[in-house]
């Protein structure tokens, strides 16, 4: 063989996969279409991630956490979620207890352009992968014996198990006969961060209005990231505005909770598109990140699942390697596959379900989505679980 493991897509997931291996003698190929630049510098994108504590733990192992600037690692305290008009607040506080002990915070917030550099800067320095930057695939393939792959320039490489890590709209995934639930939410996500003159007190909040939805997350004190969904046929409303227009607009539909607003950077929209396929595995081949699972951001679990399909496949992985076994066998992938479709086919369709759920804007709905947010904030025992989930 070529290389050991293949990997298709150089994106965070795929690079934190390779890191995962480090300590291993198996040889690691990356290939990625896009320049290496794009990877050691990658552009703010406007993305900021919310990383539970077993992100955080899983990426200080990894070493991709010591290399972030601590201020630019920011608090989540609390989290809120309105809906409508309404002030009232189904309110998760900072839990008592995290991993690793006491906390001041339900999780963090990193953008996303500090991942993906992080886990980069990990990466080439692992002895044992090869970087592939600037040349896309053209055709994957398995069989019982190996897995190969047809770069565009012609050039083949075979391997003994393949990684497909190349976003929620795999192409890999596709050609691998392996079908995915895409489920096309009609709508835009515009993410953009702004200054206001009221402390957000570290609080994230999910407001579901009435047409659209909009969520703070918390980066400074007065600095805050707004991420607005509305549906495709009205984004130009929003997207077509000033910045100084914009700020207007979300400091309206806020109705002044943080007071004054004004753009502090980009803006920047993304179709949504959820994608949850219908097996992590094949012939010698696996699935992790988005490719595996692109959720809806409402629950803010994205990374924190990929990062996690990256460590549960690892660990696998090394201990068959340690053993003597092979690394793509069957019952190996199989063990990766039902741990990780235990933990997020619920969480998958449970989002999308909530989000119809908050985003159905006839009368009998409305009413319902108000006892639901009453309902769920006396009951202890649920917004237990809701916390154990959003903390990781």
């Amino acid at each position: 063989m070529d290389t050991d493991i293949v990997i298709v897509g150089g994106g965070p997931a795929g690079l934190a996969f390779a890191r995962q291996l480090k300590s291993s003698n198996l040889n690691i190929t990356i290939v990625e279409k896009s320049p290496e630049d794009s990877l050691k510098t990658p552009a703010y994108d406007g993305r900021e991630i919310a990383l539970t504590h077993l992100s955080r733990e899983i990426m200080q192992n990894l070493g991709m956490w010591q290399r972030i600037p601590e201020d630019e690692i920011y608090r989540l305290r609390d989290a809120k979620v309105f809906n409508g008009t309404s002030d009232y607040t189904l309110h998760f506080p900072e839990p008592t207890q995290a991993r690793g002990g006491k906390t001041d915070r339900l999780g963090y917030l990193i953008s996303n352009h500090n991942i993906r550099r992080t886990a980069y800067e990990e990466v080439v320095e692992c002895s044992n992968v090869k970087l592939l930057c600037g040349i896309g695939v053209k055709h994957v393939e398995t069989n019982e014996q190996r897995a190969l792959v047809e770069l565009e320039n012609g050039d083949t490489i075979t391997a003994r198990l393949l990684i497909a890590a190349d976003s929620r709209f795999s192409n890999t995934r596709r050609q691998l006969g392996i079908a995915a639930d895409m489920h096309d939410f009609g709508r835009t996500v515009i993410v953009f961060r702004t200054k206001h003159t009221l402390s957000n007190q570290h609080t994230a909040s999910e407001c579901f209005l009435y047409g659209r939805t909009l969520a703070l997350l918390p980066l400074e004190e007065h600095l805050t990231n707004c991420v607005i969904t509305i549906t495709n046929t009205k984004a130009h409303e929003l997207l077509d505005l000033q910045p100084e227009q914009l700020a207007k607009e979300a400091q309206k539909m806020l109705n002044n909770r943080l007071g004054e607003m004004e753009i502090a950077g980009t803006v920047h929209s993304y179709p949504l598109v959820g994608a949850h396929a219908s097996t992590f595995y094949g012939t010698r081949c696996a699935l992790i990140g988005d490719a595996a699972v692109g959720m809806h951001p409402v629950t803010a679990h994205g990374w924190n699942l990929g990062l996690e399909s990256t460590e549960t496949l690892s660990k696998l992985i090394l201990k068959a390697q340690q053993s003597g076994k092979d690394i793509a066998a069957k019952d190996l992938l199989e063990s990766y596959n039902f741990k990780h479709q235990l933990h997020t086919r619920p969480l998958y369709h449970g989002t999308n379900a909530m989000v119809t759920f908050f985003t159905t804007d006839s009368a009998p709905a409305k009413l319902l989505r108000g006892v639901a947010l009453r309902v769920s904030n006396n009951l202890p025992p649920l917004k237990k679980l809701i916390s154990k989930q959003l903390t990781g």
